[in-house]
């Protein structure tokens, strides 16, 4: 029997794809062979100033993802691909891919399924993140007098002895920002101050100018590049390249240091997040509690280094696990870094500093 034959059999065994299992296919050929598929956003060129070297941050990477080797072009990755889906679809039962999300159908004699068939973009984890964030986000309404509680789970491991330590975090924050809240930070509290009047901090802190903020990604985009930047694009791609790495610092500090948003802020912020150019996605880190994650990384391809930023997504429902970075300190003269992972692990509105739900 020919080759031909033999496909030409499988492939009547095996159901049609929808349009959504033949994006995600499309997508992961793409990826395999180094390409980016169409909705990725374009690199923009220019050259200019910008920040050298590693930016300072409050904080930096907890989970490594390495160097990514970058496949060899050709079409012998191309068959290893279609090869792979194929072996799938007729061995482990049909795989469909509904946007990103996967869901597998069982089968008589069900197979492992390939590691391939996972998304393999940043756009697509984020994408899937802020679905999952829209379809299960709180609508909270506080008042001004009132204060935004959280408490954070934080695990950090020095990086030389591989001591290991955890710490639980409770903050209050104002909601108007005109009293004073209560900070914490690796289990060690201050009284934070209020604002003044005509004084503003990036991420916001008073809830009105949270509100304010655009729900929608690519106007978002543009938000936190006038604000951060200072310049007045008009759209996305007139953003120029020596501004994306201010871009993405700043929309990942929206996320980590503001665990609670109005309405479709945060899932907005997820898909803007998606559109800088360098942003990467990479499974198999876990977060504090030990549950499997993508981790969504930057490359600053305009400086050419990477930073230590990682926002932590659910392996198989893409909720927003937590956030990992690296600190260091030069206390008793000696010179340490810490590796450490965040969990949100509740919020609530209070009516007072302290006060607990």
């Amino acid at each position: 029997m020919d080759d031909m034959t033999l496909l030409r059999r499988m492939r009547a065994e095996v159901p049609r794809p929808d349009s959504h299992g033949l994006a995600a296919g499309r997508e992961r050929m793409l990826a395999g062979i180094g390409q980016r598929p169409d909705d990725a956003p374009a690199r923009s060129r220019g050259a200019g100033g910008g920040v050298g070297g590693r930016r300072k941050r409050d904080a930096g990477a907890a989970v490594s993802t390495g160097p990514l080797r970058p496949r060899p072009l050709g079409r012998p990755v191309v068959r290893a691909v279609l090869a792979t889906a194929v072996v799938a679809a007729v061995v482990g039962g049909a795989v469909v891919v509904v946007g990103a999300i996967r869901e597998e159908r069982p089968a008589a004699a069900p197979g492992p399924v390939s590691p391939r068939l996972r998304p393999v973009s940043a756009a697509t984890v984020l994408k899937a993140a802020a679905a999952t964030e829209r379809r299960h986000e709180k609508r909270l309404a506080p008042r001004d007098d009132q204060f935004i509680y959280t408490k954070e789970i934080v695990r950090e491991t020095e990086t030389t002895t591989g001591r290991t330590r955890t710490f639980v975090d409770e903050n209050w924050r104002s909601v108007d920002g005109s009293q004073r809240g209560w900070t914490m930070e690796v289990g060690k509290g201050w009284w934070s101050q209020p604002l003044k009047p005509n004084e503003s901090i990036w991420p916001p802190a008073r809830w009105q100018e949270l509100k304010k903020l655009p729900t929608d990604p690519a106007n978002l985009v543009l938000a936190v590049h006038k604000r951060l930047v200072h310049g007045r694009p008009t759209s996305v791609s007139g953003i120029r390249a020596q501004d994306w790495p201010t871009i993405e610092f700043g929309l990942v500090g929206l996320l980590h240091r503001t665990p609670v948003m109005p309405p479709g802020l945060r899932a907005a912020a997820f898909e803007a997040l998606g559109m800088v150019p360098g942003v990467t996605a990479t499974a198999g880190v876990t977060d504090t509690k030990g549950r499997a994650g993508i981790a969504i990384a930057y490359q600053d391809p305009f400086h050419q280094l990477p930073t230590s930023d990682v926002l932590i997504f659910a392996d198989n429902t893409y909720d927003f696990l937590g956030y990992a970075d690296t600190r260091t300190s030069d206390s008793g003269g000696k010179r340490k870094t810490y590796k450490r992972t965040f969990t949100l692990e509740s919020h609530a509105i209070v009516d007072k500093v302290k006060q607990r739900p």
